[in-house]
C-alpha cells in the first residue's frame, strides 16, 4: 500500500478542492508513491508527534492542521515549524493535512461535534459557493444518449436527491475543417451543418477531471466544443458549520454544564444569559466568530465555537447564547473521526490514534 492509496480514500471524505483558498492542504511532506508502514492520526503535527510516529513505526502522519501554512524561506530549525519539517524529512516521515477540506465536509469536523453533542436533524450552516460547475457541450443527435450516460457515470448531473439531471436543446451546428482536419462528419474544406443536441449538466468541481476525460473519450468529433462555468449556486451538503437540535431543550445554565462535560473542556466563555431555552444549536470547529451572524440568521438558540474576541460577544444582541469552548476542544474529536473512517477501509492495517494532546492552552 502506498501513500496515494490512503490519501485517495481521505479525499473521498474531504476533497482538497473543498478547502478554503487561504489554506494549505494535501501531502505537505513526502512522496505519494512511498510504501506505507503505518499511519498516525493527529490533530497537530509537532516534534513530539513525529517522535510518536517514529516510535510506532508509522511513516505517514495524517494531521488535521497543516504544519506548513505559509511559505518557508529557510530550514534552519529556528522555529517549531522548521524543526518539525526537518525531523520529518530526516526520518522519512510523510505529513498530510486535511484542515478546511474536512471543515467543509458534510461528515467532517462540525458533524463530529454534532454527533458528540447528540444533535439531530442536522444541516450545513454556511453552504459553500464555487463548488458547483456547469458543463455545456454539443453532440450529434444520434450520440446524445450515449454521451449523457458517460457524463452521468463520471459524476455529472447530481442535484440534491436527484441524479441523471440534464437540460437538452436541439439545433443545428455548423463547422468547416481546414486542410489539416479529419472530420468525422462532412468533408474538409466544406461547410457542414449537423443536427445536434446541446447538453448542459452541473457537477461538483471535484469531478471535473473525470468528467472532461469522459467527454473527450466518448465525443465523436475530432475537436470537442464545450464550455465550463463556475456557478454562484451553493451546495447544501458542503460548507462550514452545522446546525441541529437537542433531543430535549435545556435552560442556558444546564446547557453550558452539558457542553462543558460533553466537550471535555475546562472553560466555557459565554455571552449573557437571556432566559431562553436551548433547543436549536449551531456549531463550528475552530475559529468561528465569522459565523455568528449565520447562526443567528438560522434561528439557533446557541452557537458553539471558539476564539471569540471581546467585542464579538456583543454580537449576541440578546437573541442567542454564544459559547466559546476553546479551539482545541472544539476540534479534539476530529482525529477520532479520521481513525474510524480509515479503519473501515484499511481494517488490517496500522491506523493509530495519536495519544498526545497538542493543546497549547492551559488553565489554572
Amino acid at each position: 500500500m502506498i501513500i496515494k492509496d490512503i490519501t485517495n480514500y481521505i479525499e473521498k471524505l474531504a476533497p482538497l478542492n473543498y478547502a478554503e483558498s487561504f489554506d494549505n492542504v494535501g501531502l505537505l511532506i513526502g512522496n505519494y508513491s512511498t510504501k506505507v508502514t503505518g499511519v498516525l492520526v493527529a490533530l497537530d503535527t509537532l516534534e513530539e508527534t513525529v517522535d510518536e510516529a517514529i516510535a510506532k513505526k508509522c511513516n505517514l502522519i495524517v494531521s488535521f492542521h497543516p504544519i506548513i501554512f505559509s511559505g518557508l524561506k529557510k530550514l534552519n530549525g529556528n522555529s517549531y515549524v522548521e524543526r518539525v519539517v526537518l525531523k520529518a524529512i530526516q526520518n522519512n516521515i510523510a505529513i498530510y493535512a486535511t484542515h478546511t477540506a474536512l471543515d467543509n465536509s458534510k461528515n467532517g469536523v462540525s458533524a463530529k461535534m454534532c454527533e458528540v453533542l447528540g444533535l439531530t436533524n442536522t444541516k450545513v450552516l454556511i453552504p459553500k459557493k464555487g463548488i458547483i460547475k456547469k458543463l455545456t457541450t454539443y453532440v450529434p443527435n444520434k450520440n446524445a444518449n450515449n454521451l449523457r450516460t458517460v457524463l452521468f457515470d463520471a459524476g455529472a448531473g447530481n442535484i440534491g436527491n436527484y441524479d441523471n439531471c440534464s437540460f437538452n436543446v436541439s439545433g443545428d451546428g455548423t463547422f468547416r475543417g481546414n486542410e489539416n482536419s479529419n472530420p468525422v462528419l462532412g468533408e474538409k474544406g466544406k461547410l457542414h451543418t449537423e443536427p445536434e443536441t446541446k447538453i448542459s449538466v452541473i457537477f461538483e468541481s471535484k469531478n471535473e477531471k473525470s468528467i472532461l476525460k469522459a467527454l473527450q473519450e466518448n465525443h465523436p468529433y475530432e475537436e470537442v466544443a464545450y464550455e465550463i462555468i463556475t456557478t454562484e449556486n451553493v451546495h447544501q451538503n458542503i460548507g462550514m458549520g452545522m446546525i441541529g437540535e437537542l433531543n430535549t431543550e435545556m435552560d442556558e445554565k444546564n446547557f453550558l454544564k452539558y457542553l462543558k462535560s460533553t466537550m471535555k473542556t475546562d472553560c466555557v466563555r459565554h455571552s449573557a444569559f437571556i432566559n431562553k431555552k436551548i433547543k436549536k444549536v449551531a456549531v463550528l470547529g475552530g475559529s468561528g466568530s465569522f459565523a455568528i451572524s449565520d447562526a443567528k440568521k438560522a434561528g439557533a438558540d446557541a452557537y458553539v465555537s471558539a476564539d471569540f474576541k471581546y467585542h464579538e460577544f456583543f454580537k449576541a444582541e440578546n437573541c442567542i447564547l454564544l459559547a466559546d469552548i476553546g479551539h482545541y476542544e472544539s476540534e479534539q474529536f476530529t482525529k477520532n473521526l479520521l481513525v474510524d473512517y480509515l479503519t473501515k477501509k484499511f481494517s488490517n492495517f496500522a491506523i493509530i490514534l495519536s495519544e498526545k494532546s497538542t493543546n497549547p492552552i492551559y488553565y489554572i
